[in-house]
C-alpha cells in the first residue's frame, strides 16, 4: 500500500499514522526534532514480510531520560522472532 497515511496526534509529541484500509498503526513520528535535526520514528514492522525485514538492526535508546542513543548489541529483526 503507499499513499497518504491519516494521523492521530497526542499531545505535542507524537503523532500515530494508521492504515486507511485496515486501521492499522504504521508508525507514529516524533513532531519535533531534536537538538541534532532528527525526528524520531517508529515503525510498524509487523506489516511486513519477515524475510524482507529480518535482518534490520535493531537501534535501542534511553526513552526515560535521554533519549539518548544506546550500544548496539548485534540483534536484528529476525532475533525478536516475530
Amino acid at each position: 500500500m503507499a499513499g497518504h497515511t491519516p494521523g492521530y496526534v497526542c499531545g505535542n509529541a507524537i503523532a500515530f499514522h494508521f492504515c486507511p484500509v485496515c486501521g492499522c498503526v504504521v508508525c507514529w513520528r516524533g513532531r519535533e526534532t531534536d537538538g541534532a535535526g532528527r525526528r524520531r520514528i517508529a515503525v510498524n514492522l509487523r506489516l511486513a514480510e519477515p524475510d524482507a525485514v529480518a535482518q534490520i538492526p535493531i537501534d535501542r535508546f534511553d526513552g526515560l531520560d535521554t533519549f539518548s542513543d544506546l550500544p548496539r548489541d548485534g540483534r536484528c529483526v529476525a532475533d525478536y522472532g516475530f
